[in-house]
């Protein structure tokens, strides 16, 4: 699975690009917050049981917030008024970088419980688009993957080895990129990231 680095990267692409001419330390920042957010949940799987990509790897919290942003900026417009277009950008930017970069890496890397709570059900969304001069096209993503519930699924991480007590003396490992394609996504998202800081302080 992709560690909280990865998800951030990625949540450092979208900053970069999405917020175009609103883009500082501040906006970015926030950007990268939201796009780790998910990853709490980690934590709570140590209370839960079975809550790490379920308790905010779901897509009814961002669905909450996506309907509130729309009432706000169509009602009072408070985000609007008190931040201006910079304030609505930002916080728009954020929901995606939650549910792309946050929610939607895990979600095609191993699955998260989607639509936790009303539905306990890890899903995940993975497979390949080929074509084949004898099968024509081929792709296996429309057939979502089940992955068990809470109480049958366990990601392992640093913090939760182990589904119920943890081993004794076992090693704990706290990935932050684990191929040379997440080491390149990483140096590229936080390289243009910082460009875009100091270009932002420099104009």
């Amino acid at each position: 699975m992709p560690s909280t680095v990865v998800h951030v990267a990625v949540g450092a692409l979208l900053a970069t690009s999405l917020l175009a001419e609103h883009f500082d330390t501040r906006a970015g920042l926030v950007v990268l917050a939201a796009a780790a957010f998910p990853d709490l949940d980690t934590l709570l799987g140590l209370w839960i049981e079975g809550g790490h990509r379920a308790v905010f790897h779901n897509f009814l919290l961002p669905t909450v917030v996506g309907i509130l942003l729309l009432a706000d900026l169509f009602g009072k417009n408070r985000i609007g008024g008190r931040w201006g277009a910079y304030g609505v950008r930002v916080a728009w930017v954020s929901l995606v970088a939650f549910v792309v970069a946050g929610i939607g890496l895990d979600l095609v890397k191993n699955g998260v419980n989607v639509f936790y709570p009303i539905h306990d059900q890890f899903y995940s969304v993975s497979g390949k688009i080929s074509v084949s001069n004898k099968h024509g096209l081929v792709q296996t993503f429309l057939e979502p993957k089940s992955r068990g519930t809470t109480h049958t699924t366990h990601y392992d991480t640093g913090f939760d080895l182990a589904q119920g007590p943890d081993p004794r003396n076992e090693e704990r490992v706290f990935p932050i990129v684990r191929s040379g394609r997440q080491l390149l996504l990483g140096a590229m998202s936080f390289g243009i990231f910082g460009f875009r800081v100091w270009d932002s302080r420099n104009k």
